[in-house]
Protein backbone atom coordinates (compact mmCIF):
# COMPACT_ATOMS: atom_id res chain seq x y z
CA UNK A 1 0.00 0.00 0.00
CA UNK A 2 0.96 3.52 -1.34
CA UNK A 3 2.45 5.45 1.77
CA UNK A 4 0.22 8.37 3.01
CA UNK A 5 2.56 10.97 4.65
CA UNK A 6 5.45 12.90 2.87
CA UNK A 7 8.78 12.14 5.31
CA UNK A 8 10.02 15.88 3.77
CA UNK A 9 6.87 17.33 5.52
CA UNK A 10 7.03 15.89 8.72
CA UNK A 11 11.20 16.27 9.03
CA UNK A 12 10.00 20.39 8.11
CA UNK A 13 7.12 20.10 10.46
CA UNK A 14 9.46 18.36 13.47
CA UNK A 15 12.52 20.43 12.48
CA UNK A 16 14.04 21.42 15.92
CA UNK A 17 13.61 17.21 16.76
CA UNK A 18 15.71 13.95 14.80
CA UNK A 19 13.50 11.95 13.95
CA UNK A 20 13.75 8.05 13.95
CA UNK A 21 13.17 6.29 10.77
CA UNK A 22 10.54 3.64 11.88
CA UNK A 23 8.39 6.59 13.11
CA UNK A 24 6.93 7.31 9.81
CA UNK A 25 6.03 4.05 9.81
CA UNK A 26 4.11 4.37 12.55
CA UNK A 27 2.61 7.79 11.63
CA UNK A 28 1.03 6.48 8.47
CA UNK A 29 -0.42 3.28 10.58
CA UNK A 30 -2.33 6.48 12.56
CA UNK A 31 -3.16 8.31 9.58
CA UNK A 32 -4.39 4.95 8.00
CA UNK A 33 -6.77 4.35 10.89
CA UNK A 34 -8.14 7.51 11.40
CA UNK A 35 -8.75 7.55 7.50
CA UNK A 36 -10.76 4.58 8.05
CA UNK A 37 -12.76 5.77 10.74
CA UNK A 38 -13.67 8.88 9.35
CA UNK A 39 -14.98 6.80 6.11
CA UNK A 40 -16.64 4.60 8.55
CA UNK A 41 -18.66 7.53 10.43
CA UNK A 42 -19.20 9.39 7.43
CA UNK A 43 -21.14 6.00 6.06
CA UNK A 44 -22.78 5.18 9.70
CA UNK A 45 -24.32 8.60 8.78
CA UNK A 46 -24.92 7.68 5.38
CA UNK A 47 -22.94 9.90 3.16
CA UNK A 48 -20.24 8.73 0.83
CA UNK A 49 -18.25 11.82 1.13
CA UNK A 50 -16.20 12.33 4.17
CA UNK A 51 -16.18 15.48 5.93
CA UNK A 52 -13.79 16.71 8.78
CA UNK A 53 -16.76 16.42 11.49
CA UNK A 54 -15.79 12.76 11.08
CA UNK A 55 -12.39 13.11 12.32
Amino acid sequence: MAELIVKAAVKEALEDHNVSSDFYEALDDEVRELLEEAAERAEANDRKTVQPRDL
